[in-house]
């Protein structure tokens, strides 16, 4: 194993010792209790028995046979769930054949940060997240259930689902893909069209043809963002089957892996001998694993929260600085949109998951010594899934060498030496900076602020031509405790024309960006909030700031910024954002949520 690899590794495990033990030991009593099923009232019984087959009545009164648990994130608003409509019914088909049941356990809210994007209903989409996880819970309190399968891909969706089953942790959870869309207009396209719309050279109709070419039918948004970073992830984790995130929806071989993995998570449930509950798959090396992959393919800055808020459910507890050293370690093997012109299903083609974890793991990059939903070891996954002639699933050896070295290189020949992310900190505090997609010669920036306190006064500045010049766009009042933490993606075609303009242009936030961000220069998540009194409610127009990706640095360097901070700074109104659109049912959300560097947790777990 590389030596940075090891010691942050190592750091984790001794920062997360008392933490860790206290999760590991509530862990053990409740897998010590067993399924509660067979210690239930008879009316108890009869009322989980009561819309079951006559057949899954007699298997549920068995208690040697599996109960599954499906959690269930469909909805005909994501083209990523609305093949999931079709997931139940073959689950069931699939348990049944193996003299188990299943029964869907709940359904969580899926949100789509598409739709949301720059509306106020993102206001709402972090905070998804920690619903997602209650709305599980409660699904998953009944407690009559021997393992779960969890339907679910997008942004918040797949991280709350996975914080819920870490609190059910004596059990098995198996998480079940649906795959991709076919590629459409490409993405690099896509952006141009939008750059053109923000300088108003095109319309609103050419606008939306460009975008329904792009999002053009069911399955993920072919982008690397968010939702494509979160199948990157169970795979890399072990929660998901090998080779499966990004097979289309409604082919063959997607059908055979969903079967596939419903026919897994019977085989490692507490009534098995093979038993593999996801406490004890997911550890320090595991969630390792996981901050690896996302800088080895430069995923989604969304994950430098979701991971840390992730990692706490199971006791661990993770930080930007550990993410920020392995990154310095870590090649950035892949060149998807935004980081490049390429789409998810030409890193498919490339060669994928498999062979990016050969070469991690070729390299001692990547831990294999970790349990899996499959056993023990990450070699299962460098393999891909193939159908024979006559149907049948199996697996074989990736392809030696990359299929595209222009999407996907190996570890020798990567794109970038360092990962995707960069931690900076400095006299504002401590900020994410993502890297994967900006050019060298933008990861240092120095220029004067123009302060603002929403996305759309910038919009505005941008149109009134206030922007033109070299500039440092500051938009704080953004943090969870402020308004939810909504993504400023928006922002991205304007401050990318001015960029094109030849001038030099950065973006420092409290906010977030979307998991598509690119070539602009941004320092996000900035901790401490300015709500929460962090230094950035201090800043003032024509504050001169450098943001240096480099050296690690964001500065304020105006001579009396500092003479500033120790005096009281102004308040903020952020009434605003307190109601409409559900929000005033979020207010509890905002009070209780912590900061982004600490996963922006508006829930309880200990």
């Amino acid at each position: 194993m590389h030596t940075v690899v090891e010691s942050v590794t190592e750091r984790i495990r001794k920062r997360s010792q008392a933490t860790r033990a206290a999760y590991l030991a509530q862990m053990g009593q409740a897998a010590d209790v067993g399924t509660i099923r067979g210690q239930l009232s008879c009316t108890n019984l009869a009322h989980d028995y009561a819309s079951a087959t006559a057949d899954e009545k007699l298997i549920l009164r068995q208690g040697h046979r599996a109960n599954i648990g499906i959690i269930t994130a469909y909805n005909d608003v994501l083209s990523a769930h609305a093949p999931y409509r079709d997931f139940p019914p073959l689950i069931k088909s699939e348990l049944s054949r193996l003299g188990h049941v299943g029964q869907v356990a709940g359904g969580v809210p899926a949100m789509c940060d598409g739709v949301t994007q720059g509306q106020t209903g993102m206001e709402l989409s972090l905070f998804s997240r920690d619903v997602i996880a209650l709305s599980t819970a409660v699904a998953l309190s009944h407690q009559v259930f021997d393992g779960n399968l969890m339907l679910g891909i997008c942004d918040k969706i797949v991280p709350g689902l996975l914080m819920a089953a870490l609190r059910f942790g004596h059990l098995p959870a198996v998480f079940v893909p649906s795959g991709p869309m076919p590629s459409g207009i490409s993405n690099s396209e896509k952006a141009k069209v939008r750059q053109a719309f923000a300088r108003g050279e095109v319309g609103e109709e050419a606008l939306l043809a460009s975008e329904m070419g792009s999002y053009h039918s069911e399955g993920t948004c072919t982008f690397y963002g968010t939702a494509n970073s979160n199948q990157m992830l169970m795979e890399i984790m072990g929660l998901q089957l090998p080779g499966s995130s990004f097979v289309n929806p409604y082919t063959p071989l997607r059908d055979a892996l969903t079967k596939a993995a419903t026919e897994r998570v019977t085989e490692i449930t507490a009534l098995d001998p093979g038993y593999m509950p996801i406490c004890k798959i997911m550890d320090e090396k595991v969630m390792v694993n996981a901050m690896i992959g996302l800088l080895a393919t430069g995923g989604s800055t969304n994950h430098s929260i979701h991971l840390i808020a992730i990692a706490r459910m199971a006791g661990i507890l993770i930080d930007w600085e550990d993410m920020d050293e392995l990154s310095s370690v870590i090649p950035l093997m892949t060149r998807m949109y935004p980081n490049g012109s390429a789409d998810v299903n030409a890193f498919e083609t490339a060669g994928g998951m498999p062979f990016l974890m050969k070469e991690l793991l070729g390299a001692g990059l990547l831990h294999n010594e970790v349990n899996t939903i499959l056993g023990y070891g990450l070699e299962r996954w460098c393999q891909k899934p193939v159908l024979n002639e006559s149907g049948q699933l199996s697996w074989v050896e990736s392809a030696a060498e990359s299929a595209d070295t222009s999407v996907l290189a190996p570890v020798s020949q990567p794109f970038l030496h360092e990962g995707g992310m960069k931690l900076v900190s400095g006299n504002l505090g401590r900020a994410v900076m993502k890297v994967s997609a900006v050019p060298d010669d933008r990861w240092v920036i120095e220029a004067p602020a123009k302060v603002f306190t929403d996305q759309q006064q910038v919009l505005d500045a941008y149109k009134n031509g206030e922007l033109n010049q070299d500039v440092i766009v500051v938009v704080k009042a953004q943090g969870p405790k402020a308004n939810g933490m909504p993504e400023l993606h928006q922002l991205t075609p304007s401050l990318t024309n001015l960029q094109e303009q030849g001038y030099k242009v950065a973006l420092v936030t409290d906010g977030r960006l979307s998991g598509a961000s690119g070539k602009v220069p941004a320092a996000i998540h900035l901790s401490p909030e300015a709500l929460g009194g962090g230094p950035i409610q201090a800043v003032q127009d024509g504050d001169r700031i450098r943001l240096d990706g480099h050296q690690g640095t964001l500065e304020v360097l105006t001579e009396d910024f500092s003479a500033r901070l120790q005096q009281p700074l102004p308040p903020l109104d952020v009434a605003a954002s307190s109601f409409g659109v559900g929000r005033e049912l979020f207010a509890g959300f905002r009070q209780l949520a912590g900061p982004a560097d600490q996963g922006a947790i508006s829930i309880g777990w200990e």
